[in-house]
């Protein structure tokens, strides 16, 4: 089942869609949840999808606004350098664990906003890369139990500003200016996807297929990943590991290519959906 957070008429929902439309899941739910993240934490996924899979149509998707997948995650724990060629193309060493740095919810938006190219770069790269959504807590899990920990899949869009992202060997700065990132248009329940290595990833710049990739080529596989980052923290419901990017950015082209107002970018995951944002300049 896909499910997706939006808004509409100033207020804000999660509901699960249906062709063309979106079932409002807050009614249908008892008015018990205010979001994605909440339904997740009491552990009711299966009742949003039993609901979705028995409600009707309220909107129409054209007429929402649609957020970012978990709009209000806890953890946004993203991943570098994680597909071999992108690793090459950076001129990066190989290491033996896994580069990791947090987006905050604030610098992402959802399918169909804008991602605003900040007034202080003219650096603005994508990244196409699969988001994991968890959906149950766990500490300490081994990767043969790791798959069981997840919701579901999504499209992510790790947009970077690159020489704020060169200032140090941190990559924090350049991950986290406001309204950067996208995330969406939905989350396709784990049940549809048993093995997210066996997804297709390509990211598109104005029609132009800038990255192209299978998710079997990770570094470190989303059962790795759930693996090493919960042994030194917890992951909760809700919370986003975004893994990770292949080869093909902008900066390492020759020239460069960043992305401009005006532009429109897409990332496309099998079985998932298409992530479409326009850039804009800030004001």
């Amino acid at each position: 089942m896909r499910l997706m957070s939006f808004e509409i008429d100033g207020k804000t929902s999660f509901g699960a869609v249906e062709g063309d439309a979106v079932i409002d899941l807050f009614p249908l739910l008892g008015q018990k949840y205010h979001s994605l993240r909440e339904v997740l934490a009491d552990d009711a996924l299966g009742k949003a999808i039993q609901a979705g899979s028995e409600g009707k149509p309220d909107h129409a998707l054209k007429d929402v606004t649609f957020l970012p997948v978990i709009p209000d995650p806890r953890k946004i724990v993203c991943v570098g350098l994680n597909y071999e060629d992108h690793r090459i193309e950076t001129g990066r060493d190989p290491t033996g664990y896994p580069v990791l740095f947090p987006r905050y919810a604030n610098c992402q938006v959802g399918h169909g906003q804008a991602m605003v190219k900040p007034r202080n770069s003219d650096q603005f790269d994508y990244e196409g890369e699969l988001a994991v959504i968890i959906g149950k807590a766990g500490r300490h899990v081994g990767r043969d139990d790791a798959l069981k920990h997840i919701a579901g899949y999504a499209c992510y869009n790790d947009g970077s500003v690159r020489d704020w992202q060169a200032h140090t060997h941190q990559f924090m700065p350049g991950k986290n200016f406001t309204t950067t990132g996208a995330f969406g248009p939905w989350m396709v329940t784990s049940d549809e996807i048993p093995d997210p290595s066996r997804l297709t990833l390509t990211t598109r710049l104005n029609g132009e297929v800038m990255q192209h990739a299978n998710t079997d080529q990770l570094i470190f596989n989303v059962p790795f990943l759930i693996s090493y980052i919960t042994s030194f923290m917890e992951l909760e419901p809700g919370d986003v590991i975004v893994s990770g990017t292949p080869g093909g950015v902008g900066m390492k082209r020759t020239p460069p290519v960043f992305m401009k107002d005006g532009d429109t970018v897409e990332v496309e995951i099998t079985n998932v959906g298409v992530l479409i944002n326009p850039i804009v300049n800030e004001a």
